[in-house]
Protein backbone atom coordinates (compact mmCIF):
# COMPACT_ATOMS: atom_id res chain seq x y z
CA UNK A 1 0.00 0.00 0.00
CA UNK A 2 2.83 2.55 0.58
CA UNK A 3 3.80 2.27 -3.11
CA UNK A 4 0.72 2.83 -4.47
CA UNK A 5 0.59 5.95 -1.93
CA UNK A 6 4.15 7.12 -3.00
CA UNK A 7 3.22 6.98 -6.80
CA UNK A 8 -0.31 8.51 -6.66
CA UNK A 9 1.25 11.00 -5.07
CA UNK A 10 3.79 12.04 -7.01
CA UNK A 11 7.01 10.55 -4.51
CA UNK A 12 5.38 12.76 -1.78
CA UNK A 13 4.23 15.78 -3.82
CA UNK A 14 0.46 15.31 -3.02
CA UNK A 15 1.32 14.78 0.66
CA UNK A 16 2.30 19.15 1.05
CA UNK A 17 -0.74 20.52 3.34
CA UNK A 18 -1.28 23.52 0.89
CA UNK A 19 -2.36 23.25 -2.77
CA UNK A 20 -1.41 19.22 -3.25
CA UNK A 21 -2.65 19.53 -6.50
CA UNK A 22 -0.64 22.63 -7.65
CA UNK A 23 2.08 21.09 -6.31
CA UNK A 24 1.86 17.45 -7.98
CA UNK A 25 1.35 20.22 -11.71
CA UNK A 26 4.83 21.05 -11.73
CA UNK A 27 7.07 17.96 -12.23
CA UNK A 28 5.80 18.28 -15.77
CA UNK A 29 6.01 21.79 -15.99
CA UNK A 30 9.93 21.81 -15.22
CA UNK A 31 10.45 18.31 -17.48
CA UNK A 32 8.94 21.25 -20.40
CA UNK A 33 11.37 23.75 -19.53
CA UNK A 34 14.06 21.53 -19.25
CA UNK A 35 13.12 19.33 -22.50
CA UNK A 36 12.95 23.04 -24.56
CA UNK A 37 16.14 24.20 -22.70
CA UNK A 38 17.99 21.15 -24.03
CA UNK A 39 16.16 22.52 -27.85
CA UNK A 40 14.98 19.13 -28.76
CA UNK A 41 12.52 18.74 -31.45
CA UNK A 42 8.84 19.24 -30.98
CA UNK A 43 8.28 15.30 -31.43
CA UNK A 44 10.53 14.19 -28.68
CA UNK A 45 8.98 17.12 -26.45
CA UNK A 46 5.55 16.05 -27.46
CA UNK A 47 6.92 11.67 -27.17
CA UNK A 48 8.09 12.19 -23.79
CA UNK A 49 4.95 14.51 -22.11
CA UNK A 50 2.56 11.72 -24.03
CA UNK A 51 4.42 9.48 -22.05
CA UNK A 52 4.65 10.76 -19.01
CA UNK A 53 0.81 11.64 -18.97
CA UNK A 54 0.79 7.92 -20.17
CA UNK A 55 2.59 6.45 -16.68
CA UNK A 56 0.44 8.94 -14.87
CA UNK A 57 -2.74 7.76 -16.00
CA UNK A 58 -1.57 4.02 -15.89
CA UNK A 59 -0.43 4.47 -11.86
CA UNK A 60 -3.80 6.60 -11.30
CA UNK A 61 -6.44 3.89 -12.51
CA UNK A 62 -4.24 1.18 -11.10
CA UNK A 63 -3.77 2.06 -7.76
CA UNK A 64 -6.51 4.62 -6.46
CA UNK A 65 -8.82 2.78 -5.75
CA UNK A 66 -7.08 1.17 -3.02
CA UNK A 67 -6.21 4.66 -2.32
CA UNK A 68 -9.53 5.65 -2.05
CA UNK A 69 -10.65 2.75 -0.10
CA UNK A 70 -7.90 3.02 2.45
CA UNK A 71 -8.65 6.84 2.78
CA UNK A 72 -12.18 6.44 2.63
CA UNK A 73 -12.62 9.58 0.65
CA UNK A 74 -14.10 9.90 -2.96
CA UNK A 75 -11.08 12.18 -4.37
CA UNK A 76 -8.32 12.18 -1.68
CA UNK A 77 -6.41 15.12 -2.19
CA UNK A 78 -2.96 13.43 -1.74
CA UNK A 79 -3.32 11.57 -5.11
CA UNK A 80 -1.97 14.19 -7.77
CA UNK A 81 -1.04 11.46 -10.43
CA UNK A 82 -3.64 12.89 -12.44
CA UNK A 83 -2.54 16.32 -12.60
CA UNK A 84 0.84 15.17 -13.79
CA UNK A 85 -1.17 13.20 -16.82
CA UNK A 86 -2.92 16.69 -17.26
CA UNK A 87 -0.32 19.01 -17.33
CA UNK A 88 1.79 16.86 -19.20
CA UNK A 89 -1.24 16.53 -22.00
CA UNK A 90 -0.98 20.52 -21.94
CA UNK A 91 2.52 20.72 -23.70
CA UNK A 92 2.43 17.69 -26.08
CA UNK A 93 2.66 19.07 -29.58
CA UNK A 94 3.91 22.71 -28.13
CA UNK A 95 8.04 23.93 -29.52
CA UNK A 96 9.37 27.08 -28.28
CA UNK A 97 13.12 27.58 -28.44
CA UNK A 98 13.85 31.04 -27.09
CA UNK A 99 14.61 31.29 -23.79
CA UNK A 100 12.11 34.08 -22.23
CA UNK A 101 9.50 32.10 -24.51
CA UNK A 102 10.04 28.68 -22.69
CA UNK A 103 9.36 30.43 -19.40
CA UNK A 104 6.70 32.18 -20.54
CA UNK A 105 4.86 29.22 -22.55
CA UNK A 106 5.83 26.82 -18.91
CA UNK A 107 4.30 29.78 -16.47
CA UNK A 108 1.08 29.88 -19.26
CA UNK A 109 0.31 26.31 -19.54
CA UNK A 110 0.67 26.00 -15.66
CA UNK A 111 -1.84 28.66 -14.58
CA UNK A 112 -4.33 27.57 -17.67
CA UNK A 113 -4.34 24.02 -16.22
CA UNK A 114 -4.77 24.96 -13.04
CA UNK A 115 -7.29 27.33 -13.88
CA UNK A 116 -9.65 24.32 -16.23
CA UNK A 117 -8.25 21.68 -12.92
CA UNK A 118 -9.68 24.10 -10.39
CA UNK A 119 -13.02 25.73 -11.91
CA UNK A 120 -13.90 22.55 -14.26
CA UNK A 121 -15.79 24.13 -16.87
CA UNK A 122 -18.48 22.55 -18.67
CA UNK A 123 -17.67 18.20 -19.67
CA UNK A 124 -14.65 18.89 -16.57
CA UNK A 125 -16.94 18.66 -14.04
CA UNK A 126 -18.87 15.30 -15.72
CA UNK A 127 -16.26 13.73 -16.10
CA UNK A 128 -15.74 12.66 -12.24
CA UNK A 129 -18.66 11.11 -12.16
CA UNK A 130 -16.55 8.08 -14.07
CA UNK A 131 -15.88 5.31 -11.44
CA UNK A 132 -12.74 5.34 -8.79
CA UNK A 133 -9.64 6.15 -10.51
CA UNK A 134 -11.37 6.69 -13.88
CA UNK A 135 -12.76 9.97 -12.31
CA UNK A 136 -10.11 10.85 -10.65
CA UNK A 137 -8.00 11.03 -13.72
CA UNK A 138 -10.42 12.02 -16.99
CA UNK A 139 -11.57 15.01 -15.77
CA UNK A 140 -7.83 16.33 -15.42
CA UNK A 141 -7.03 14.80 -18.88
CA UNK A 142 -9.80 17.26 -20.16
CA UNK A 143 -8.55 20.16 -18.45
CA UNK A 144 -5.07 19.30 -19.81
CA UNK A 145 -6.61 19.09 -23.44
CA UNK A 146 -8.19 22.66 -22.95
CA UNK A 147 -5.24 24.38 -21.84
CA UNK A 148 -3.34 22.65 -24.73
CA UNK A 149 -5.85 24.46 -26.95
CA UNK A 150 -5.43 27.65 -25.30
CA UNK A 151 -2.14 27.39 -25.14
CA UNK A 152 -1.30 27.00 -28.70
CA UNK A 153 -3.50 29.73 -29.71
CA UNK A 154 -1.75 32.26 -27.60
CA UNK A 155 1.59 31.49 -28.42
CA UNK A 156 0.84 31.16 -31.87
CA UNK A 157 -1.28 34.35 -32.05
CA UNK A 158 1.18 36.52 -29.82
CA UNK A 159 4.39 34.94 -31.45
CA UNK A 160 5.81 33.49 -28.59
CA UNK A 161 7.22 30.65 -30.50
Amino acid sequence: MKMKRLLTSCFGLGFMPIASGTWGSLPPVVLFMVLSYLDLSVIWISAVMLGGALAASVVCVKFTPAVIESTGKKDPGEIVADEVAGQCLTFVGLAVSATGSICIAAVLGFLLFRFFDITKLGPIKKLEQLPAGWGVLCDDLLAGVFAAIILQAVVRLFGII
